[in-house]
Parts: C-alpha cells; sequence; structure tokens
C-alpha cells in the first residue's frame, strides 16, 4: 500500500508513502464537504453533502455521479467487498441508497424510508430524521448503523432491508434493556468468520451478537463510535471508548473478546479531554483512526504504537487506500 485517500472538510487529497512518511500529493474537490470515500478497481466515490463524485484517474479529476440520489448529504459509503460494481450510500435524511454501475445510477430502498417514517428517527444535533452511517458485509449478509434507530440487516446482499430482531427500531435515547441493542448506532463490524458475529459501538455502550443481531449483549458501558475486530482473532478487539461525545476519549483493546479491557493508547497523551476515535480503518497489519477532531493516527495492528501522520491536515472524515 503506497497511496491513501482522505476525506476532508475541504477536498479530497490522495497522499503517498515516501518509504518513511506519508505526504499530500493531490487535493481534489476543494468546493465539497466530503464525508467518505471509497475506491476499488479503478475507480473512487466520494460522498458529499451535495451528492456523490466520481474519479477515474486516481482523484485528479472528478465528475458528479448522483443519478437517482433522491437525498443528496451522503454520510457513508461502502462497496460489496464480493461483487464488482456495487456500491451503498448511507445518507441523512435516513435512507440507503445502492449502486450496479459505479455510482452511475442509485436507486433508493423504500422500505428503509417507511421505517425511518414509522418510528420517527431522529438526531441530536440535527433537524433531519435520522441517518444512516455504516455498513458491514458477509456474504449475503449486510448490516447498516442507523443513528439514530437502529441496527438494519440485509439477507440478500443489500438490495432488501429490515430491522434486527434485537433492534425495536425507536429512537428512545434512554435505551432499551438487553437483549436489545441502544438505538443510537454509530458503526458496526462482523468478523470474517462468520456474518452472526456483530459488533455495535452505539452512544450508549459497546455491544455483541452472536446470532446475526437477534440477543445483544452489553459489553461496554460508555461511549463509543468506533471498533475495529482483528480478522485473525475474534477475541482481539480495539474500541474508542469515551465518556461522553467527545469527552475523555482513548483507545482500549480486549483480548478475551470483550469480557475485559486494556489500554491501547501508546505514544497518545489520553484520555483526550475533547476528543475521541470517530472511525478505524485497517489496511493490512496497519490501523489507522480518524479522530473526532479530524487528525490522523496511525499503529502496528500487531503493536498499537501510535504515531500522528499528516500533521497539517486537520480535518480529515474519512480514509481508504486505493486499490
Amino acid at each position: 500500500m503506497n497511496k491513501l485517500i482522505l476525506a476532508t472538510k475541504k477536498g479530497i487529497v490522495i497522499c503517498e508513502h515516501d518509504g518513511n512518511d506519508w505526504h499530500e500529493s493531490t487535493r481534489r474537490l476543494t468546493d465539497q464537504h466530503n464525508t467518505s470515500v471509497i475506491a476499488r478497481e479503478g475507480v473512487i466515490l466520494a460522498g458529499t453533502e451535495n451528492g456523490v463524485f466520481r474519479s477515474d484517474d486516481e482523484g485528479k479529476t472528478w465528475e458528479e455521479a448522483s443519478n437517482g440520489l433522491m437525498t443528496r448529504h451522503v454520510r457513508w459509503m461502502a462497496f460489496h467487498p464480493d461483487i464488482s460494481d456495487f456500491e451503498f450510500a448511507g445518507t441523512e435524511p435516513a435512507n440507503i441508497f445502492i449502486s450496479h454501475d459505479g455510482g452511475e445510477s442509485w436507486r433508493g430502498c423504500p422500505e428503509v424510508a417507511a421505517l425511518r417514517d414509522q418510528f420517527n428517527w431522529s438526531l441530536p444535533y440535527s433537524p433531519e430524521a435520522g441517518c444512516v452511517r455504516g455498513f458491514a458485509f458477509h456474504g449475503s449478509r449486510v448490516y447498516a448503523a442507523v443513528e439514530v434507530g437502529g441496527v438494519l440487516v440485509s439477507d440478500d446482499k443489500g438490495e432488501t432491508w429490515r430491522l434486527a430482531e434485537g433492534s425495536n427500531g425507536k429512537p428512545d435515547l434512554e435505551g432499551p434493556p438487553e437483549p436489545f441493542v441502544y438505538p443510537d448506532v454509530h458503526s458496526l463490524e462482523i468478523h470474517p468468520s462468520s456474518p452472526d458475529l456483530v459488533y455495535a459501538p452505539t452512544g450508549g455502550g459497546f455491544y455483541h451478537s452472536n446470532d446475526g443481531g437477534k440477543i445483544w449483549k452489553l459489553f461496554y458501558d460508555c461511549y463509543c463510535r468506533a471498533v475495529c475486530v482483528d480478522p485473525n482473532d475474534s477475541n482481539h478487539l480495539i474500541l474508542s471508548p469515551a465518556d461522553g461525545v467527545d469527552r475523555n476519549g482513548r483507545i482500549e483493546e480486549s483480548r478475551d473478546g470483550g469480557e475485559s479491557w486494556s489500554l491501547a493508547s501508546n505514544g497518545l497523551q489520553v484520555p483526550w479531554r475533547r476528543g475521541m476515535v470517530e472511525r478505524f480503518f485497517q489496511a493490512d497489519d496497519e490501523l489507522f483512526a480518524v479522530l473526532s477532531t479530524g487528525q490522523l493516527l496511525s499503529a502496528s495492528l500487531s503493536t498499537l504504537e501510535w504515531k500522528r501522520i499528516l500533521p497539517n491536515i486537520n480535518d480529515v472524515n474519512a480514509i481508504t487506500k486505493m486499490v
């Protein structure tokens, strides 16, 4: 891996590694607030607050790719790892749009919008009716994270959606008790060994289900937005707990599947009084952490010795690698 792609508030930034460190090489879409970015097979798609944009030349030139995207504010993008040209966009207000042609055209999922309206999904910081801000994939099974609404699941690779059985769909920040998941879901991860092993960082704690989202267990009573699940060891989890929204954030890990936790913030001065990890991104043995402050950290997954990279960039929202 020698190129990273960053979605920032002021552009899509292509970064290269010179053998010692990362440095910025190209910046485009500087007139857009870029919220997310995906790349595969030579195509880069950027999600923004004003639709989707596509590049076919490693980020040098861009064109709008929002045909059919009826909700323009994209909160997160993903592609199905097993299917070429199958892309997903989660939006605010909450809906899911899918594309089978590299973003040339999009189709909304009306069942998601129906659930949004049925349960009156909401956001504590926006007048909009919730948002979809994360996806997780395993074969035909796909999960989506709804803030504030719960967990959605698809058993047909993401074509149609329903609420997971352990998610009641109500945007009640008091939250239902176990075995339901807290409804303020920030992201989702699946372990590669099984589509039923799913993990949910939420505003009411870190949850785990081993039966595909039917029954959830609260592993950590905290505020959290991101988790990294070691693909080689389902008992090894890296979490970003905090005491509240962007308050006293740190990085911790568990070696026993979430039963106990220890600090894994070597190289960092934590807790961050006003900050926390917003997103994790793994590329081979390297783990990247996007902070809520817009800064970017990097560590080896095996050592978790953290360092800040690209210190001149302070508005990162998402990261991916060039594939």
